[in-house]
């Protein structure tokens, strides 16, 4: 039997890669302006969380809690927080499932991408995004709402927003992996509303019914935002005064966060998995 090699020299047409920093700011900005054509996606999702702080959040300009942190400082927190589930569901949720059901995951395995990459610029995608959207209510609220905002605390709240996206992300994915694409919309928007309301991050949770507020402290948003409320203001009188629940441990609200983000990263890696046996299968 006579062996054939085939010659490993480049296709004459190939262009040589500048590295994988290069890819990667590729892929980013190949997804910014992906996004940047679907203005419906973009008010939906990055514009609506300023809308609803300059209609909910701006009213209590120069309300100043006990111990001096401002209601609008602490409301900057709770649509944030909104703004940062919601681009994580939906980017990471809707959107990816519509991908799957196109085909554009499996002719991207078929390239030399390696897929890592493809996450990461989504990933990447959202940080920016949750740049622009606590970027806006930050302006809104120090401009118009009398914020007042500690540099230090702001720094340290906004730390704690990217890490939430970080966070906050596998949860999408996960849902895109194992729910019928045609249904994922659907089942995000099943997902986030009920996380967003029983969190406090529509109103304080003192406003809540009392069934209702006996389930907050079972989900992740609830205690994403006891890290992020916590970091903007370090006083439990002025938290207590906005109507969050009396002071929990934030280490437990970091574990559950962890956890969660653990559970969805297996979740989207068994879900990635199974699609791949399929196709093969």
């Amino acid at each position: 039997m006579t062996t054939v090699t085939v010659p490993s020299s480049p296709s004459p047409t190939a262009v040589p890669g500048r590295g994988i920093v290069a890819a990667l700011l590729t892929q980013v900005r190949a997804e910014v302006v992906r996004y940047r054509r679907l203005p419906e996606y973009f008010i939906g999702v990055v514009v609506l969380p300023i809308l609803l702080y300059a209609m909910f959040g701006l009213p209590n300009a120069g309300t100043v809690l006990p111990d001096g942190t401002t209601v609008t400082a602490l409301m900057f927190v709770s649509f944030s927080c909104y703004g940062v589930v919601s681009q994580a569901l939906f980017s990471f949720g809707a959107e990816l499932a519509t991908e799957r059901q196109k085909g554009w995951l499996r002719r991207l395995r078929a390239t030399p991408m390696p897929m890592w990459l493809y996450f990461t610029g989504k990933l990447a995608l959202n940080l920016v995004f949750i740049g622009i959207i606590v970027a806006g209510i930050g302006l809104l609220a120090a401009l118009a709402g009398d914020a007042d905002f500690d540099l230090g605390r702001l720094a340290l709240t906004v730390g704690v927003l990217l890490l939430g996206t970080v966070a906050f992300s596998p949860m999408g994915s996960a849902i895109a992996y194992w729910v019928r694409p045609r249904a994922a919309t659907t089942i995000v928007n099943l997902v986030f509303l009920p996380l967003a309301f029983l969190s406090g991050f529509f109103f304080p949770l003192a406003g809540l019914p009392p069934v209702l507020l006996d389930v907050a402290p079972y989900l992740p948003t609830y205690h994403f935002g006891q890290l992020a409320w916590a970091a903007m203001a370090p006083s439990a009188t002025d938290r207590l005064a906005f109507g969050l629940m009396e002071e929990g441990d934030l280490a437990v609200s970091a574990v559950v966060v962890a956890g969660w983000f653990v559970l969805c990263c297996v979740l989207t890696a068994v879900g990635y998995r199974r699609e791949l046996d399929r196709e093969r299968g």
